[in-house]
């Protein structure tokens, strides 16, 4: 009798099933949004001051100082930014992130309100991007109605429903969190004036500019004599002690003939100018500048730089040292 010779097959190992073309689309609007909430988080966090000042100008530090409620918001922007970017599309996520998002345009569509009754200068930078994207109050309302939004309603498609929470992705986005208040805790001493600002070298003068229409203004109209030759620039607040005590040197280095012609630019008022003038007797020239216009260029006054040609060539974290020989001799 012949064997019958049998066969046994493998058992099918069952495949797990592929995400519906849905929750792609949700994913990769969540993840979207989650990424311009890190931009605006990093643009800020580099420079503080400048969103503290911003908290106050709002009205926002009612119950806690301007200070803390940065570092708070930036905390929480943070990890609203980075569950979504890791794909956390739960509730205890959209629901805050809508409700952020809300309060964001809230702001913008109120500044743009305000800019176009008089309230406030059409001429301010506007939104959450700090130096990054310097807006009028209606750009900035609009452009972030359309960064937004979209993202936000494509988050809430195809999301998963289950109520388990992913524990090593919300670990991750919360210590990222905590890392990133840290980090704005100790940005000001940390030397990123030239990452932060628009002021760096190789950026050419005449892009400096605030405002838009009628109301623009540029450096090039404040100080014409920057486009050509070599020229040393401080921004100072003339009553700050710090500058007020550096005007005998300053003084001495605008009467030597060789160095690069000195400037100083300060948010004044004719009479505050000619009240220093009478009190201090500078050797070198003051112009008034708009503080919108000087406001993305530091994070502390005093700032210093170097412009040959229109063209900046260095920059100081405050009042600049004594030139080199080599820096001398190239004059």
């Amino acid at each position: 009798m012949e064997a019958i010779e049998t066969t046994t097959s493998a058992p099918a190992i069952p495949r797990t099933p592929s995400h519906p073309i849905w929750w792609w689309v949700g994913t990769f609007g969540g993840a979207f949004l989650g990424v311009v909430l890190l931009v605006a988080v990093w643009a800020k966090a580099i420079d503080p001051a400048a969103f503290v000042e911003q908290i106050h100008t709002e009205g926002l530090d009612g119950f806690l100082s301007a200070q803390a409620m940065a570092l708070i918001a930036l905390a929480v922007e943070a990890a609203f930014g980075l569950a979504l970017l890791f794909g956390v599309r739960r509730l205890w996520v959209l629901v805050p992130a809508s409700l952020l998002v809300a309060f964001f345009l809230s702001l913008t569509g109120r500044s743009w309100w305000q800019a176009a009754h008089g309230l406030r200068s059409e001429s301010a930078s506007c939104g959450c991007f700090g130096n990054l994207a310097l807006r009028t109050p209606s750009q900035a309302f609009w452009q972030d109605l359309a960064l937004l939004v979209p993202a936000l309603l494509l988050a809430w498609v195809g999301r998963e429903r289950g109520a388990r929470m992913p524990r090593l992705r919300t670990t991750v986005a919360v210590m990222g969190a905590l890392a990133v208040a840290g980090f704005a805790w100790k940005a000001p001493a940390l030397p990123l004036d030239d990452l932060a600002t628009r002021l760096r070298p190789g950026a050419v003068t005449k892009d400096f500019c605030a405002g838009a229409g009628d109301s623009r203004i540029c450096l090039d109209s404040i100080v014409p004599e920057l486009k050509t030759g070599r020229h040393l620039v401080v921004m100072a607040k003339l009553d700050d002690p710090q500058f007020t005590k550096a005007v005998d040197a300053l003084n001495r280095y605008a009467g030597e003939s060789h160095n690069p012609t000195l400037w100083v630019l300060s948010p004044i008022t004719p009479e505050e100018k000619r009240a220093f003038f009478w009190k201090w007797g500078p050797a070198f020239e003051i112009r008034e500048t708009p503080q919108e216009l000087l406001r993305p260029l530091y994070r502390r006054l005093p700032r210093s730089f170097m412009v040959e040609d229109g063209k900046v060539t260095r920059t100081f974290g405050g009042l600049p040292p004594p030139l080199t020989r080599s820096e001398r001799s190239s004059t």
